[in-house]
């Protein structure tokens, strides 16, 4: 019985961690980039984009193609970063849990 009972605080205990980084993942920023830094996204490490800035010489209405590529590509390359920041913040407070190897908790 001592042992079920250490398992649910050992659970309540990372539940309020796991809260607790999701709020911080919520704060944490990345910036994506691309065009060699003309288009340039901010993503919270959620992947809840935040601002978006654009090279004015990319404001021309033939160039409107290119500029949506280099939105896709920006908001690609800020994402993965999210992912990376969010999957490192998560790792320490899994650490030492049989969780199998993939599996994402966020």
């Amino acid at each position: 019985m001592r042992d079920l009972m250490g398992m649910m605080a050992k659970a309540k205990e990372l539940q309020q961690k796991m809260q607790d980084a999701q709020a911080e993942l919520e704060r944490i920023e990345v910036e994506g980039a691309s065009g060699g830094g003309a288009v340039r996204v901010t993503l919270s490490a959620k992947g809840d984009l935040r601002s978006v800035k654009i090279e004015p010489s990319l404001l021309k209405p033939e160039e409107a193609e290119i500029l949506e590529d280099l939105l896709v590509a920006a908001h690609s390359d800020a994402r993965g970063k999210a992912e990376a920041a969010a999957q490192e913040k998560m790792q320490g407070l899994t650490a030492g849990l049989p969780i199998p190897p993939g599996m994402k908790l966020f």
